[in-house]
């Protein structure tokens, strides 16, 4: 052959396989070879909508050296589709390295749209959607993870990451002590029969969960720091000290705070200063 193949970056089902899109079907019957993060769970998938492709592995121990055989494969002329366990490969998912490499070769990628969990978390989590930053999966421990958080309590934007259910009651405990009053929203188990959704403020979401089990997959969606900005009518029975408690509360550092009080005030920052300087903290 000498024409190339295409690569299709292929969406399938995060839960309810009914989500699948009918031409998600017939690219996948219709392709030469499925690359799937799983092939056991792909093949279930398959096996549900009959259809009978073959099947290659592509995952993150295997993706850079696989990569350059699929690449091949395309070059010879036949199509591939990369499919993950579920929702749209390369988001917290392998695909990147696939994708780069098929630029690099010339080789038409095309977008089956499909299912993504941060997406679908997001429109029923009743934050705002307008701007937004996806964080994928938090660092376990270390640096990273002290650098992830702060990013989270800096961000101006509405956040959506991924947490593991083994995890998800410390990082709501640690975003307790920094963030208490942000809204929140964690979803859980999007789609399937278990599907969750606990509103609340970050507090308030950690006290619902903390003697609970929590199972299954998990997005969590929080508020923007500027979005808790309060009006004159928010804050206009606020003392000057509970009004930079509200700011510390929302994930400003006390010298941040005290420069936002003045700021919505219209007063002096040293006449915010004088009442501030009894907060003793470390942020």
């Amino acid at each position: 052959m000498d024409e190339k193949g295409k690569l299709y970056i292929c969406g399938t089902p995060i839960g309810n396989l009914d989500d699948i899109t009918f031409r998600a079907v017939r690219i996948l019957g219709n392709v030469d070879l499925i690359a799937a993060e799983d092939t056991r769970r792909t093949e279930q998938l398959l096996n549900h909508f009959k259809i009978d492709s073959k099947l290659t592995s592509y995952h993150e121990h295997n993706e850079r050296e696989k990569a350059k055989s699929l690449i091949s494969t395309l070059n010879n002329g036949y199509d591939v589709a990369l499919v993950s366990d579920a929702g749209m490969p390369g988001i917290s998912d392998p695909g990147l390295i696939l994708v780069e490499k098929a630029k690099e070769n010339n080789i038409e990628i095309i977008p089956i749209p499909g299912p993504t969990a941060l997406v679908s978390a997001l429109v029923v989590s009743g934050i705002p959607t307008d701007r937004f930053t996806f964080y994928g999966f938090i660092p376990r421990k270390g640096k990273d993870r002290e650098e992830f958080i702060d990013q989270i309590i800096k961000s101006e934007e509405t956040i959506i990451f991924y947490e593991s259910p083994y995890r998800i009651k410390k990082i709501y405990e640690d975003l307790t002590e920094k963030i208490p009053q942000r809204d929140s929203a964690l979803i859980r188990e999007i789609s399937k029969v278990h599907e969750e959704k606990i509103y609340g403020t970050v507090s308030e979401v950690y006290n619902k969960i903390k003697d609970r089990e929590i199972k299954g997959e998990i997005v969590v969606v929080i508020e923007g720091r500027e979005k808790q900005k309060p009006d004159k009518e928010s804050w206009s029975d606020l003392s000057i000290l509970e009004h930079v408690r509200l700011f510390m509360d929302n994930g400003y550092t006390k010298k941040e705070a005290i420069k936002k009080v003045a700021e919505v005030r219209e007063i002096r920052k040293k006449d915010v200063y004088k009442e501030a300087i009894q907060i003793n903290v470390n942020r």
